[in-house]
């Protein structure tokens, strides 16, 4: 592909290299560059591109992008920003994949992998649809799982991974859009048919450094999108609805405004029912996922559906047949009358949604046990204690992934959330053992909440994944302690 045609949509500065030269990859990691490849010199959080230039070329990269002028002699092209020229290089390069498909995404700090699944499943339930999905628990196109190290790709993977999506025959997709990708432009360039916000809560402030700077990053989505749909139930929706230039379809538990409304709501502890009423259309929704959470990812997805052409009985008769996602109030085998849920809620709204969802199902006591994340957003975790501490009758306290951080450094910022409490707390830092004290704690018609992890099967050492899954380590446990007996 010629570098006129790669660079089409690109804003250029200034230009050494010749515009009809033959280009054969893009590369914006060094170690990755091959001959040929034109080079984007990304300016990350940490570690600037410009500085392995002269590797890209000693690799035989044909040109640069790059936002700073580099040394004579080279070809380049100067633009204004290089994670912005990244995705609509790669887009073009690729041959706008996504534009073939129906994109469909998901935004907010919470319930966005739920919804995605749901609606992959509704999509390929009542359209016969093959879908590709974009997500935290991983990609998929079609059946096919394929293995993710972020919730939005970089855009060059994305593009890649539409690309895929498009030639194995997928006709939607649907993904989750964090606001890390919105702020680092992974999604530029893409237009969504359908974009909805879920909700908002305190989360990567490491990041955006205030509430206000992480609801611009996530509103950016919605000036990508041809249909808006907001959950009116939380505060922020007036903010991302404000000024916008696409219509807006609304759904809500609380409000009789929204275009689509749950009435007669049915909380239990296998799951949800509602009346969903959608103009003059009404039809019963039953969901085999608990939690009130659920039914708001339900209004979202029907939302989002209904904008698609189907039908608010067709939503709902798919819906029916739904099943829950890994990691997402996910029951794990027990040896006796107490049960063990585990569930990513590491922010403080869906640790405290998830402890009220359990709690009138729980016959006896709720413990909860959880910890922070290192390298991630300080300031939630006294408020993270003080949520497990209003919300459970006992609380365990251990280390979640550390990163680059102490483990008992966390713990102690966790620590005065517990404080002035009358909830009893333990602080056990290994989490295996901390799991195994929990069990032994386990009385009957007891809940222990194992929360956090969800989904992943590692824990984040240092720079390092170490093998961690909370359903072997139960497993394994129970089995031993019943072999001890």
């Amino acid at each position: 592909m010629k570098l006129r045609e790669i660079l089409k949509d690109i804003d250029i500065v200034k230009c050494t290299a010749d515009m009809d030269m033959e280009i054969s990859g893009i590369s914006y990691d060094s170690r990755h560059t091959r001959p040929g490849d034109l080079f984007v010199a990304v300016k990350g959080l940490t570690v600037d591109g410009h500085k392995f230039i002269p590797t890209a070329l000693e690799k035989g990269a044909a040109a640069v992008l790059c936002q700073d002028e580099p040394e004579e002699g080279i070809a380049w092209v100067q633009t204004p920003d290089c994670r912005y020229g990244l995705a609509i290089c790669s887009r073009n390069f690729f041959g706008d994949p996504a534009s073939s498909m129906k994109l469909i995404a998901f935004t907010g700090t919470s319930g966005k992998t739920s919804s995605t699944v749901l609606l992959k499943h509704l999509l390929e339930d009542e359209l016969g649809a093959k879908v590709g999905l974009v997500g935290t628990n991983g990609n998929m196109i079609g059946d096919k799982i394929i293995h993710t190290e972020y919730t939005t790709p970089e855009s060059y993977e994305l593009q890649k991974l539409f690309h895929a999506m498009k030639e194995e025959g997928c006709t939607h997709v649907v993904m989750e859009v964090s606001s890390h990708s919105l702020a680092l432009e992974r999604v530029a360039g893409l237009k969504f048919d359908v974009a909805v916000f879920t909700n908002l809560s305190q989360d990567h402030l490491d990041l955006h450094g205030t509430m206000e700077e992480y609801a611009a990053a996530k509103k950016k989505l919605f000036s990508q999108c041809a249909v808006a749909c907001m959950n009116l139930d939380d505060k922020w929706a007036e903010f991302m609805a404000k000024d916008l230039k696409c219509p807006v379809t609304s759904c809500s538990a609380e409000r009789n405004d929204a275009d689509i409304i749950a009435k007669d709501i049915r909380l239990s502890a296998t799951g949800v029912r509602f009346a969903a009423v959608h103009g003059g259309e009404i039809a019963l929704v039953k969901l085999n996922i608990p939690g009130m959470f659920s039914v708001h990812n339900a209004l979202g997805v029907i939302a989002a559906a209904s904008c698609l052409g189907i039908s608010l009985d067709k939503c709902a008769d798919a819906l029916a047949t739904a099943k829950g996602v890994k990691g997402r109030m996910e029951p794990v085998p027990t040896d006796g009358d107490y049960s063990i849920i585990i569930d990513y809620s590491h922010k403080p709204d869906a640790l405290e949604n998830v402890l009220k969802t359990l709690r009138p199902v729980t016959r006896g006591r709720l413990i909860v046990l959880f910890g922070c994340g290192g390298d991630r957003d300080r300031l939630k975790r006294p408020i993270m204690g003080a949520i497990a501490a209003d919300n459970a009758d006992l609380v365990v306290v251990t280390s979640d992934n550390p990163r680059t951080e102490e483990p008992m450094d966390i713990i102690n910022e966790i620590v005065p959330g517990l404080k002035n409490r009358h909830t009893p707390y333990k602080v056990i830092c290994d989490r295996r053992q901390a799991i195994a004290w929990a069990i032994d704690k386990a009385g009957p018609g007891d809940v222990i909440l194992l929360a956090g992890k969800g989904h992943e099967d590692y824990q984040v050492i240092g720079h390092e994944r170490v093998h961690m899954d909370e359903r072997e380590i139960v497993a394994e446990y129970l089995k031993k302690r019943n072999s001890a007996r």
